[in-house]
Parts: structure tokens; sequence; C-alpha cells
């Protein structure tokens, strides 16, 4: 006679872990927001303001959940201050997922999820050699969240309503802010001095090196919906007036990062679409349709009479790049006394001069384990953009060759510009992410049904 066993419960042990792993975030972050405000409290007015804000977007995030995410990314071109407004969104839409059970690091790849978590163990070990504990504080405070955020993205954006959500936000957000931006320096009232500087389109961002740069991820997806039409809706004739839009945009940023950016990011797709199997064909309409934004952005500069300034910023050399490469000499030399970092956020504080490139940042202020981890992050992102697009593996309808070119231009644009707080690079990296955990497409195909786009995909098991 048998006796049974009795059945013994098991200690949900991966649960217990991962709420002290967000309990921990949520420390570490709590702390740096306590430093930040405590070197700088904003005024009474803001405050009580935010937290009404804070009251509103509570309510609407447990009613209309995909709502408030759809606020947040309409308001990714709102960047003029840190943390920005769509940061205000975004937290408020994590902490209501965190809640309801709605967060999860399983979609995310171990070894990106591995290196995000050393970055932000060297952040706060480099801290102690921080000598503005407040900036410091409010430094990491904004890396913490953003690589939060891109955690949480990619766990949420788990089917093609939600990558057509996203896209249609971001691309609303881009033309609008070109359009501003490419018309500030023109309009005759004064609020629009604040939308330009100096001539250079910057619309709600603070500085036209991060605006330019912002319109080139939305670029090259409308480029790659003009050759393969999935995501959006619009005609051809629609897609191509928005990217006209973008590269106007792009031009009048005067911004030779975003101009390197762009110009990587479209030989990239065009050496991408050749190289498939008839692709042929796609790269000699996207040449045709780089030849038409080449006609139209010339006209645009007779008609603005923009000639003159656009020679002076094309200049390979300007009057304060040797200030710029001297503070980065002076960055790559603290290593030697400060072998952990200076802390995060520093650089300005030491240097007396901004970093300008998210390596020289890294290695000045997390050391050279910080700059290992930020390398190999982006190298890493870039083996997983480069294989989605070797085979054909998009990330719900968002092209896999416009996902490996915006990263190949951001990573040259990482050169030459701080890219570290930049929301579109967490965006575009959590786009590749996703990805990556999909199973490798045998066919794929895309259907339009009542108004609605659908996909369709037969796939075969994760390598």
């Amino acid at each position: 006679m048998s006796v049974a066993s009795p059945q013994v419960r098991r200690f949900p042990v991966d649960r217990v872990a991962g709420t002290a792993a967000w309990a921990g975030i949520a420390a570490l972050l709590g702390c740096a927001l306590a430093l930040g405000l405590a070197s700088s409290p904003p005024p009474l007015g803001q405050t009580l303001a935010g937290g009404l804000a804070l009251i509103a977007l509570l309510g609407l995030a447990l009613a209309r959940f995909e709502a408030i995410v759809a606020l947040g990314f309409v308001l990714f071109g709102v960047v003029f201050v840190e943390p920005a407004p769509p940061d205000l969104v975004f937290a408020v839409a994590i902490a209501v997922a965190v809640v309801t059970g709605r967060f999860s690091l399983r979609r995310v790849p171990p070894f990106i999820a591995g290196l995000l978590g050393l970055f932000l163990v060297l952040n706060v070990l480099s801290a102690i050699e921080a000598i503005d504990l407040g900036r410091a504080g409010k430094f990491f405070f904004i890396t913490a969240y953003l690589a939060v955020f891109s955690i949480w993205l990619t766990s949420w954006i788990d089917r093609p309503a939600r990558a057509r959500l996203v896209v249609r936000g971001v691309l609303v957000a881009a033309v609008v802010s070109a359009i501003i931006g490419s018309l500030a320096p023109f309009l005759p009232f004064a609020a629009a001095d604040a939308w330009h500087s100096g001539g250079r389109a910057k619309a709600f961002f603070e500085d036209p090196n991060v605006f330019g740069p912002f319109l080139v991820l939305p670029a090259l997806i409308l480029v790659e919906e003009l050759l393969h039409p999935r995501l959006l809706q619009a005609r051809r004739a629609t897609k191509l007036l928005l990217f006209l839009v973008l590269a106007v945009g792009i031009l009048f940023a005067y911004s030779r990062a975003a101009w390197l950016n762009a110009a990587v990011g479209t030989v990239t797709m065009m050496a991408v679409f050749a190289l498939r199997r008839g692709g042929g064909r796609k790269a000699a309409v996207l040449l045709v349709t780089i030849v038409v934004s080449l006609i139209v952005l010339a006209g645009t500069i007779a008609v603005s009479g923009s000639g003159d300034f656009l020679n002076e910023r094309a200049r390979v050399h300007q009057v304060y790049d040797t200030e710029r490469f001297a503070a980065q000499e002076t960055g790559v030399a603290l290593v030697a006394t400060h072998p952990f970092g200076i802390g995060p956020g520093q650089f300005e504080r030491v240097v007396g001069y901004a970093a300008h490139s998210t390596y020289i940042r890294a290695l000045a202020e997390q050391g050279l384990l910080g700059v290992f981890a930020v390398v190999a992050l982006l190298l890493g992102t870039l083996l997983l953009a480069t294989r989605n697009a070797v085979v054909g593996r998009d990330t719900f309808g968002v092209g896999s060759a416009a996902l490996l070119a915006a990263w190949c231009g951001i990573l040259a644009n990482s050169v030459f510009v701080d890219t570290l707080h930049w929301r579109h690079l967490l965006l575009l990296a959590a786009l590749i992410w996703i990805g990556a955990m999909l199973p490798a497409p045998r066919r794929v195909s895309y259907a339009l049904s009542s108004g609605e786009r659908s996909s369709s995909v037969r796939a075969e098991p994760p390598a």
C-alpha cells in the first residue's frame, strides 16, 4: 500500500527576487532624487502643479493605460529640461505597471539586462568621488529611470497594435517638432526665439544637436514604410511628404553630428536592401527618394536664403572644436587618478566643459569598467540589430532595416555628442531588443481589415 506524499508548496523564489530587485531600484531612485531635490528644490508653485499633474496622470493610467502611453510618446519631442515632461508621464505608467504585475524582465535579452545593471552599479560606486552630490544624484536618477524605461518598454510592446501606437506617437512628435523648429527662425513673433538657437532649429529641445538626431529614427521608419507598408495606413504620397518635413528639420538643425547620423543611417539601409533577395528594386527606389529629398532640400535652402549659413555650419572644423577636443583629452587623463570615475554628471563640474561624447563621459565618470559596459551594451545591441536585419526579424511591423540603420547612425553620433540621456536612444534600443527575442520568421504577411492592419506570422523556433 503506497502512501501519497503530501504536496509541497514551492516558495516563489523568482517572484521574491524580482520584488527585491524592484525595491532596490526604487530605493536607489529615491535616494538619487532626494539628493537632486535637496540641492535645487523646485518652487512651491511648480511642486503643487507637479502634484496635481501626477494625480491626473495616475487616474488616466488606471482608466486607460494605453492612452497614457500614447501621451508620453506624443510628448517625446518636449525635452528642454531634465527630468522632461514625457518622463513624468512614463514614470506614472511604469509605476502602475509594476504595482499591477505587468512589468517583467523576461523579454529583455539576459546579457543586456546584465550590462544595464552593471552600469548602474558602477554609477553608484563612482559617486563616491563626486564633488557635487546634488548633481550626481539628479544625473544618476535620470540614468536609472531611462534604464528602467527601456526595460518596461521591452516588456510592454508585445503586439503590432502597441508597436503602431509607439510609432505613431513618435511620428507625431517628430513632425510637429520639425515644423516648429524649421519655421522658428523665420517667424515674426518673439516667442519663436525659444524654438531655435542662433538660427539653428531646436523646437522644444534644449539643444539643436539633440533635436536633429531625434528626427532620424522616424524618418528612417517612414522610408521603410514607403518601400514595405506595414504599420502606417497613410498613402505613400503622405508618407513621402512627412519624410521630407523631417528631412528639412534635420537640415535646419545645422548639426554636423545629426547630418552624419542621417547619412550613416541612409547608407546602412541602402546596403541592407541591396543585400537582401530581390532588394535591388527597393534600393533603387530608396536612391530615387534620396535624390528627390536632396532636390527639395536644395530648393528650401534657396528659398529661405540659408546658403551662407549652411556653408558656415558645414565646415569640418569649427572654432569651438578646439575646446571640445581639449576637454575630451582632459577627461581621458582623469582615468589615471580616478580609475573608477569621478561620478555621474561630474564631467562639467571637474573639466568645466561638456564631454560631447558618450564614450568619453562614461570613461571619465565611471572609469574603464564604465566605458566597457557602455561599449558592450552599444555593440551588443548592434549585433542584435544586425541579426534581426539578416533574418528579416521585424519588431511587430517596425522594420529591422530601419532599426539597424538608425542604430548605426546613433553609434556614429555618440562619438561627437553625448547621447547617454537621449530618450530616443533607449526607445530604439528597446525596439531592437524586442525583435531579438522574437522567433525567426519564415513568412510574414500583413493584411488590412476594417481599417486596421494586423500581422500573420509563421515562425521557426528560436535559435
